[in-house]
């Protein structure tokens, strides 16, 4: 008996490996593009006196009401919606300022990175 399972086994174990599948074949379409795209980062600074400044990519961080920020986060997401926010806060600042970047950033259904070392 245990011979003719053997048998069976091997014989299908065989039978197995000597078919060959009906794969289907697919074009997949490639790219022209020798680069890919980089997302925009806008880097939000809050010292330990309070101020706002951001900074887009790699530029120069600018002073910015805390007022406008709402408005100006938003012209970015408006030309580029990828866009994501690196969030750098001082260690002394007072919470409802981060609190108040994290609403913003929530209403307008961004990206938050809370960076934790000094730039």
């Amino acid at each position: 008996m245990t011979d003719l399972v053997f048998l069976l086994l091997l014989f299908f174990v065989m039978a197995s490996t000597m078919s060959s599948p009906n794969d289907i074949k697919i074009n997949l379409p490639t790219s022209r593009s020798q680069h890919a795209t980089r997302p925009l980062v806008a880097k939000v600074f809050i010292d330990a006196i309070g101020d706002y400044s951001v900074a887009i990519g790699n530029g120069k961080p600018q002073a910015i009401d805390p007022d406008a920020l709402d408005a100006y986060l938003a012209d970015i997401q408006a030309s580029d919606s990828t866009m994501s926010v690196a969030l750098h806060a001082d260690e002394d600042v007072a919470y409802s300022k981060v609190v108040y970047v994290l609403d913003i950033v929530n209403e307008h259904h961004m990206k938050l990175v809370v960076a934790t070392k000094k730039p």
